[in-house]
């Protein structure tokens, strides 16, 4: 499977090393025409005004909205969740505007407070899964269609809407392909 990674910004080298762990072929993409083949997306954290000021910048944020309008899998990893959600608390940024969600920006706080914490995700086991919380997004609303996947404290962190996934933790800068693998195996089927 040939996965495109979205190279703007932000942690996509170690989504690459992921997918190449895991079996799959990655393609940096940074220009539309990089598009082309392409089976699944990924859109890894960063900052997510700055990802969606230069997805607009490089003729991106069309193409990879019908993309994914059109059954595309595609997942956000923490910017790339915000990027992907209907709407933005107290922002007007760009986005793709995909997912029914809205999510409030560096929810848990600034750089200072990020965090880690061992998550429970029936869908990747028992074995609890090591969340890396960088000012992280969550979800304050999600609509009917969107399945949560897990919470911390009560607050949205990982949804599911068809083929599009959602994390507001960073699964790439991890030792575990869990997460990795559910996207290939299970969205991107």
């Amino acid at each position: 499977m040939l996965v495109g990674v979205l190279a703007l910004q932000g942690a996509f080298r170690e989504h690459m090393e992921k997918l190449e762990g895991c079996g799959a072929q990655g393609r940096e993409i940074r220009k539309p025409h990089e598009l082309e083949g392409v089976e699944a997306l990924i859109i890894p954290g960063g900052e997510s005004t700055t990802i969606g000021r230069l997805m607009v910048e490089f003729d991106l944020m069309e193409p990879i909205r019908r993309l994914g309008e059109e059954g595309m899998p595609i997942w956000g990893t923490c910017a790339g969740m915000v990027l992907l959600a209907k709407d933005i608390i107290d922002s007007q940024q760009p986005r793709l505007a995909l997912i029914d969600m809205k999510v409030r920006r560096n929810a848990f706080g600034r750089q200072v407070d990020s965090f880690e914490l061992d998550l429970t995700i029936p869908l990747l086991g028992e074995k609890p899964f090591r969340g890396v919380f960088i000012r992280a997004p969550y979800a304050e609303e999600v609509h009917p269609g969107v399945e949560v996947l897990a919470t911390v404290d009560g607050k949205v962190v990982a949804v599911r809407q068809g083929k599009l996934l959602a994390t507001a933790f960073h699964p790439e800068l991890t030792g575990d392909v869990r997460f990795h693998r559910y996207f290939l195996n299970t969205v991107a089927s």
